[in-house]
């Protein structure tokens, strides 16, 4: 898919050009077709750094994965950014890991910052540091951004392409997802602070709960007492319903295969469809060519060592936000006394 010795898509600036006409409304056949080869270049990216990740992982209980980000995605934060270059988009590929707590979490990020290897950290450590400062919609996390740099003749055409590390405790990770379950099942998208606004500001308000009662940090409210955050929450939930919307889900039966390449389909009826493949390549060409069979889906090629690791990492994509109600649910009674299930549904 991926011609060597070049640039994935002849060059940055021709990749450039192809993202500047999708924003536009005026993108041709050769435009879509370099915006996937560039995609698909993406995959010796990830394959590099999800096996330097799972060296370093080796024997602990910290979950890695990896996966392409999704066209409508991509696509869409076009749209959002006027200014976004589609050849310097720095999340397109991602490894994600999650930890059992911050203190995990930051040993060992501090420990791969210092790994000895010629891919470049493009950030400054602290700039993308939502631990420490949480964004307004409430999301929790740290991400870095590597420049992909090899010396092999073989790789050399892939220098200069980006990978996003994400890293997020089990706690971050819960409301992470449970916000794009929110998405998948609401009119709104709090992620991007989309749709009726009442979402995303019960979400914020989920995330300073969760952030005191279980990692002794603030979140976006530092400055409101628990009992406000908490009487804010409880009355913004007495009128969207959120947390029984949440509950009624039905959790995606669909069995995941020992492969470990998966799509997952979501429907806009919401349901979910898997298809596993042994080899990348096939998953990756399969990935191109359900987009272009159903544009309206949304679909994404995502590999973990396991089943059960899948199902963890990508919990969104199986509308599983059990996760997130029951620490929700403790948090709340941690800083009240009261339960949370007694007071929502009061109405």
């Amino acid at each position: 898919m991926v011609e060597e010795g070049k640039f994935p898509g002849g060059s940055r600036k021709r990749v450039n050009r192809a993202g500047n006409n999708v924003r536009d409304g005026i993108a041709t056949a050769d435009d879509l077709s370099i915006i996937e080869e560039w995609r698909a270049a993406h995959r010796g990216v990830l394959n590099t750094f999800q096996a330097i990740l799972r060296t370093r992982t080796k024997r602990t209980n910290i979950t890695v994965a990896q996966r392409h980000k999704r066209k409508n995605t991509i696509f869409g934060k076009l749209a959002r950014y006027a200014d976004m270059q589609l050849g310097r988009m720095d999340d397109v590929a991602g490894c994600r890991l999650i930890f059992k707590n911050v203190k995990e979490l930051q040993k060992f990020r501090t420990g791969f910052h210092g790994a000895r290897f010629n891919h470049k950290l493009r950030n400054d450590p602290s700039k993308y540091d939502y631990i420490d400062h949480p964004k307004n919609s409430g999301y929790r996390g740290i991400h870095d951004v590597y420049e992909y740099n090899v010396n092999s003749e073989m790789g050399k055409h892939l220098t200069g392409l980006y990978i996003e590390i994400q890293y997020r405790t089990l706690v971050q990770h819960a409301w992470a997802t449970a916000v794009e379950v929110v998405g998948f099942v609401t009119e709104s998208q709090p992620k991007f602070q989309q749709g009726d606004q009442r979402y995303a500001h019960a979400m914020a308000l989920a995330s300073e709960l969760l952030a005191r009662a279980h990692e002794g940090m603030k979140g976006p409210f530092p400055e409101k007492s628990d009992r406000e955050v908490l009487q804010e929450f409880l009355t913004v939930e007495k009128e969207i319903g959120l947390l029984q919307t949440l509950r009624g889900l039905n959790q995606a039966k669909s069995e995941i295969s020992g492969k470990r390449n998966t799509i997952l389909i979501f429907s806009t009826e919401g349901a979910l469809e898997i298809k596993s493949f042994r080899d990348a390549p096939d998953a990756l060409r399969a990935l191109f060519e359900l987009e272009k069979q159903m544009p309206d889906r949304d679909i994404v090629l995502v590999r973990a060592d396991s089943d059960q690791e899948v199902r963890l990492a990508f919990r969104n994509y199986f509308s599983d936000a059990r996760e997130f109600l029951r620490l929700l649910d403790s948090a709340c009674t941690k800083l009240s006394g009261n339960h949370i299930a007694k007071k929502s549904r009061r109405r």
